[in-house]
């Protein structure tokens, strides 16, 4: 039997540092990256980022409302 190597802390973990990491990219970036042709929509960048941010918060709430019906 294989067990899971991340548990919910790990993932929330995650979730917060990539949520981060986008919002921070976002207001960086220009929307024209370098001399490539890639065109960056920072709008959709930060949408993302707002619903890797929200899951996060909801992961959170979940944690904590299980905190507090297990005492």
């Amino acid at each position: 039997m294989m067990i899971f190597p991340l548990d919910i802390w790990d993932i929330s973990l995650l979730l917060a540092m990539i949520a981060i990491f986008q919002l921070i990219t976002s207001e960086m970036v220009s929307p024209r990256f370098g001399k490539l042709n890639l065109f960056v929509n920072r709008k959709k960048l930060k949408n993302v980022a707002l619903l890797v941010s929200g899951l996060f918060l909801l992961i959170v709430a979940i944690q904590v409302i299980m905190l507090v019906l297990s005492s």
